[in-house]
């Protein structure tokens, strides 16, 4: 695969990039801002991704549509919706942790005592505002990041975010429901975020660990040869 010199020199500012290690573990390490990181996405949690047979190509396509960020500091509600977002940022989910805490006894029916489990699930996410860096703002649900192949890939694709940290680098939001006697869990929702540019998106054959192709920041997209 050839890549034009745009391609070269973004390689050459990202030769510190940090890959190998989980969402979960960037976090819990805080990286300060400026430092880039190659972020695996989760795609079992991209419904709008899909690969998709043309013509005389092979599409793979990650539909951006849904992938707001409702959180309070995501908000810009004096947005045009003409020519803005309401929300501000969008996101890439990256991972998903879950972790048991045991059990109580209560009695949230009269009478009837209950064991009560008590869970916690922890997503992470790659929080960016810079998707109109990628193509133009549309309201299209088809609107998104798209790669288009000679040929199909040969079994699973995996999905790398590349982005550089921005301060506040990492966030995070709580929600709790609380168990009851139809539902008897205590169930604990985080969702933590790291705030960074996003610079790119590289699509792997899974198995392989072939490129197949990059969505860049400012560059149209490349076709594997």
């Amino acid at each position: 695969m050839n890549f034009p010199l745009p391609s070269l020199l973004l390689a050459m500012t990202l030769s510190t990039t940090v890959a190998a290690e989980t969402a979960a573990q960037f976090y819990a390490k805080a990286p300060p801002a400026g430092q880039c990181l190659e972020l695996t996405v989760d795609l079992a949690a991209s419904p709008g991704f899909s690969i998709d047979p043309q013509a005389d190509s092979v599409e793979l396509r990650y539909r951006m549509s849904m992938n707001n960020i409702a959180e309070g500091w995501s908000w810009q509600p004096g947005a045009n919706p003409a020519v803005d977002d309401y929300y501000r940022y969008k996101f890439l989910p990256l991972q998903t942790e879950f972790e048991e805490r045991g059990e109580y006894q209560a009695e949230d029916k009269i009478g009837v005592g209950q064991a009560m489990k008590v869970s916690w699930r922890y997503d992470y996410f790659l929080a960016f505002d810079n998707l109109y860096d990628f193509y133009p703002r549309s309201t299209d649900d088809e609107a998104g990041f798209v790669l288009r192949l000679t040929q199909a890939p040969a079994g699973p694709v995996d999905l790398r975010a590349t982005a550089c940290l921005e301060a506040p680098v990492t966030s995070e939001s709580t929600t709790f429901w609380k168990a009851m006697y139809s539902r008897p869990t205590d169930f604990t929702l985080k969702k933590r975020y790291l705030h960074g540019r996003l610079e790119r998106l590289a699509f792997h054959e899974r198995d392989s660990g072939r490129l197949l192709g990059v969505v860049q920041r400012g560059v149209p997209v490349e076709q594997a040869r």
